[in-house]
């Protein structure tokens, strides 16, 4: 049976806090060519080798990292501890396939854990259901392996034994959660065709997984993947339903609602460019201005956003990236009030740009110059506390003009005699509703 009551506690944080880091790093950093490239280009472990004995990121610094989140107005991330190579950035005792047997000789995991704590933000960590390295993971006939279609594997799936994987999966997941203190996050990635729910021994996964953590966060894809919903939807959610639902690469057009109307939890997880994972010549980045839009979109429809970054071999934040984070940094500083904490607003999207809310405060944010003043939709004058220009805190006046006296419905305020917004990408109105 779900337990309501202990979802809606551990969940409070997230919905909260609503902007958060993916950090997609591992020996796929060093080809440069998305992490997906041992299935793409159809590599053999053999192939892939020379990637591990060189793996030597001698630029990481998880602190600055941290640093960059945080000044991002982040305020959670989450990293590849395993992506679906079976690489480990952790000192995993279950695998010699690890960051610590590499010229790198550190576990990495630990040392972002720490560097992200220091700086007061919840940690996660994405673990890959998926193992393309591990022997008794499906080879030949999965559709995602790199051998899959690999005629020479076809006569030795025979001899595989899933449950061996199995066995290793959970005691990975095991040493992950009992082995590096409190865990605010498990991303696992993720379902497909009949290797979904207790195919991974789910129910079995997650009461341990509770049973070391017990306000975790896990995301559904033990059911799904980001192409899918799983039962949150349904309103009797499994007990590995997990707690939110994860669209990837799009925000959903309306929010998400389970089958009785009710908004569910859900976060969008978006590349800057067009790849999870360093991609040396991918460099069509989003701008700091569509992000920040993105970002308000997520909240004003009632979920979060995840925001990748993929370091370089090196280690490094790609620059294109850090210049990114640190616009949209400039925008949380003085907007920040009008996406912690808020959610849906309950009154119709302005022509003009979106709404956020936060109990008896709405927050209009202005996207688009308007001609003359700036209609407050779906609030009249009367319901009006303050209202106030978010970035400065200056008093905003409810206008009282035989301009606006076609519309007694509507409350309306103004910018002023300029044509142009105080802020050019997002200028947000805090309104104080009365009561």
């Amino acid at each position: 049976m779900f337990d309501w009551d202990a979802y809606h506690k551990r969940i409070q944080w997230f919905t909260h806090d609503r902007f958060g880091m993916f950090i997609h790093w591992g020996l796929y950093a060093i080809p440069a060519r998305g992490e997906w490239l041992r299935s793409t280009e159809r590599m053999t472990i053999e192939d892939y080798e020379p990637f591990f004995k060189e793996f030597n990121p001698v630029d990481f610094d998880p602190k600055a990292w941290a640093k960059a989140c945080k000044e991002a107005g982040m305020k959670y991330a989450v990293l590849t501890a395993k992506h679906h190579d079976g690489f480990c950035l952790f000192d995993s005792a279950l695998t010699d396939y690890k960051s610590t047997n590499t010229p790198c000789g550190r576990d990495l995991v630990r040392e972002y854990l720490e560097a992200f704590r220091a700086e007061g933000l919840k940690v996660g960590l994405y673990y890959s259901l998926l193992d393309w390295h591990h022997p008794d993971y499906p080879h030949y006939g999965d559709r995602q392996h790199p051998m899959r279609d690999n005629e020479a594997y076809k006569g030795l799936e025979a001899g595989r034994n899933f449950d061996n994987y199995l066995t290793y999966m959970h005691g990975q997941v095991k040493e992950l959660c009992t082995g590096y203190g409190k865990l605010d996050l498990l991303w696992f990635d993720f379902s497909y065709d009949d290797m979904t729910g207790e195919k991974w021994r789910a129910s079995e996964l997650v009461k341990m997984v509770r049973s070391y953590q017990p306000d975790i966060l896990i995301d559904n894809r033990l059911e799904a993947s980001g192409s899918g919903f799983g039962s949150l939807l349904s309103g009797s959610p499994t007990d590995y339903s997990g707690d939110f639902v994860s669209p990837e690469q799009i925000i959903p057009p309306e929010g998400i609602r389970d089958v009785n109307g009710n908004p569910v939890t859900w976060e969008a997880c978006i590349t800057m460019n067009n790849n999870w994972g360093y991609c040396a010549k991918d460099k069509h980045f989003k701008s700091a201005e569509m992000m920040i839009k993105k970002l308000v979109e997520c909240v004003g429809k009632g979920g979060n956003l995840l925001l990748n970054v993929g370091p370089d071999a090196r280690g490094n934040i790609p620059p294109e990236s850090l210049e990114i984070l640190a616009g949209i940094g400039r925008w949380m500083r003085l907007n920040s009030k009008s996406i912690y904490g808020c959610g849906l607003a309950g009154v119709p999207k302005p022509d003009y740009g979106r709404i956020t809310r936060n109990g008896n405060l709405l927050y209009y944010h202005v996207t688009e110059p308007l001609v003359g003043f700036v209609p407050l939709t779906g609030i009249q004058a009367d319901q009006i506390k303050k209202v106030r220009l978010l970035q400065d805190g200056s008093e905003m006046q409810v206008s009282q003009s035989w301009i606006t006296d076609n519309y007694p419905d509507i409350a309306f305020v103004s910018f002023g005699s300029s044509p142009k917004l105080p802020d050019p990408i997002d200028t947000v109105i805090e309104v104080e509703l009365k009561g």
